[in-house]
């Protein structure tokens, strides 16, 4: 129901919190790129049964972080990460540093402080700086 909603409000890509046979299904049958969320090599390893390479890892820094997915990297060398999850500015050179981390993601880009001042200025000014960090590969 909720993929049926983005997409027909023109979404382009689908970030999910967890791995959905049917979302993801769903997704491909509309053409729609999606970047399901996985917490276990079980989990990822069926995303892989089901033809996906791209992940969202999370929450990434209660699952162990940057040394979950350098051990994740040594078996599946080909699949990508999108680490979210308690990262911060500061956090996030560390698993942008990893050959496997396409972008990480964070909350710190539009904290619901600014959200609910209408601080739009600030969410700019955050959205920028989380721009500018750039992973290794």
């Amino acid at each position: 129901k909720d993929f049926a909603a983005a997409h027909a409000a023109g979404a382009r890509f689908i970030v999910t919190p967890g791995l959905s046979d049917r979302v993801v299904a769903d997704a491909g049958a509309a053409g729609v790129p999606i970047l399901p969320g996985i917490a276990t090599a079980t989990e990822l390893m069926r995303g892989l049964d089901l033809g996906l390479t791209h992940f969202k890892f999370f929450p990434a820094e209660q699952l162990g972080g940057v040394a979950t997915l350098k051990a994740l990297a040594g078996p599946l060398p080909n699949v990508r990460f999108c680490p979210t999850g308690s990262i911060t500015p500061d956090k996030a050179p560390a698993y942008l540093a990893l050959k496997n981390v396409l972008c990480v993601g964070g909350s710190w880009i539009a904290p619901t402080e600014y959200i609910k001042a209408g601080d739009w200025a600030s969410i700019e000014a955050a959205a920028k700086r989380a721009a500018a960090l750039k992973p290794v590969a």
